[in-house]
């Protein structure tokens, strides 16, 4: 099994829809995902949650969690996101860098385009890895 580890700075935007996309998308028998932070806010933002129920996801019950060596060692890979220098090392983890815009603050619009970004990076990663889900079989 395959542990993606979304990591941001916060853990209350941008890592919190990249795993409920993943986790909705990917293939449960293959890979699964979670989401922390170098130094987790106290909730997720409202506008990540206002604009991931427009897409039928609810992180209203969502807690930023931090980065612990602990819980990196459970994951395969470590997707982070646009945190710079913050961004944390994980010695033998494979690393990708998606710079994307943080969505704290910023209008609903914005949200948006940044939440479609995420969307669309993880469903080429599921694809890259083959953890997408099976297709639907007709009977």
């Amino acid at each position: 099994m395959n542990r993606v580890i979304f990591a941001c700075v916060h853990n209350a935007g941008r890592s919190q829809m990249a795993a409920a996309f993943f986790n909705q998308l990917a293939n449960p028998e293959r890979a699964d995902a979670i989401s922390a932070g170098t130094d987790p806010g106290e909730r997720v933002h409202p506008e990540v949650v206002e604009v991931m129920k427009e897409v039928g996801l609810d992180l209203s019950g969502s807690k930023p969690e931090r980065l612990t060596e602990e819980l990196a060692k459970t994951g395969s890979l470590l997707v982070t996101m646009g945190c710079g220098d913050a961004c944390p090392f994980v010695p033998g983890l494979e690393v990708i860098d998606w710079p994307l815009e943080d969505p704290k603050g910023q209008p609903l619009d914005r949200v948006r385009t940044i939440r479609d970004q995420i969307h669309d990076l993880i469903l080429k990663l599921l694809v890259a890895r083959g953890w997408n889900r099976p297709p639907l079989r007709s009977r």
